[in-house]
């Protein structure tokens, strides 16, 4: 097996700097965002250059956010469905916990956790997009009754703070699993990553790939 094929695709490019747009435009959109609920911590907006151009352009990088997080929807949603096979994961969470999810589960493309993860992710954008058209001075806000937009400033900084958290984990479970940081600036995995981590989605590749050769030899005959 020659080095090239000891690696396989596990993310496109395209998802790639869809993600890592992500990541820049919530490291911004946070940082401005806890300026703005805890003026102790004001000097946060210097992320944006100054406090009034971090009002301004939080709102702009939020729905920056939300379309690029809407297109990342649709390209892995069928990937993130729950299913019966998901159940082994949470049974045995204790296991997987430990490092040993590779025993207890046959894990697809995703497992039950990134999976859960990716709802939380997509709920919370949406619950933050709604409730921060309401309280968007001065587009918006005028639009709608003071009790609305009191009550929006609250559920959309309880969100904001619930999501932080989400990502926080969402980056530990990177780290934590070796490999998958280099899979998602680089965009492939070792077959030894996918065999181990990802059993089911690997035989899924490796039948696409006999698939592929089978193929490519019934053509190269035919000529």
């Amino acid at each position: 097996m020659s080095k090239k094929s000891k690696m396989i695709v596990r993310t496109k490019f395209v998802d790639r700097a869809c993600h890592w747009t992500v990541v820049i435009s919530f490291f911004l959109v946070a940082l401005s965002g806890i300026a703005l609920f805890f003026p102790t911590l004001k000097w946060l907006t210097e992320t944006f250059g100054t406090p009034q151009m971090g009002r301004i352009l939080h709102p702009f990088f939020g729905v920056l956010i939300f379309v690029v997080l809407m297109f990342m929807f649709f390209r892995f949603v069928k990937h993130n469905i729950p299913d019966r096979q998901d159940l082994p994961w949470f049974k045995n969470i204790i296991e997987v916990l430990k490092g040993n999810e590779h025993n207890v589960a046959d894990v697809g493309k995703y497992n039950a956790g990134q999976k859960m993860m990716f709802w939380s992710i997509m709920s919370l954008i949406f619950v933050l997009l709604i409730t921060g058209i309401i309280i968007w001075r001065p587009y918006f806000a005028d639009l709608f009754p003071m009790w609305m937009i009191r009550w929006s400033l609250l559920i959309h900084a309880v969100a904001a703070i619930v999501l932080i958290h989400a990502i926080l984990i969402h980056m530990y479970m990177a780290f934590w699993v070796k490999g998958s940081i280099g899979g998602m600036v680089e965009g492939k995995v070792s077959r030894r990553w996918a065999r181990k981590h990802h059993p089911r989605w690997y035989r899924e590749v490796e039948a696409e790939e006999a698939k592929a050769e089978s193929k490519a030899k019934t053509e190269e005959k035919h000529k």
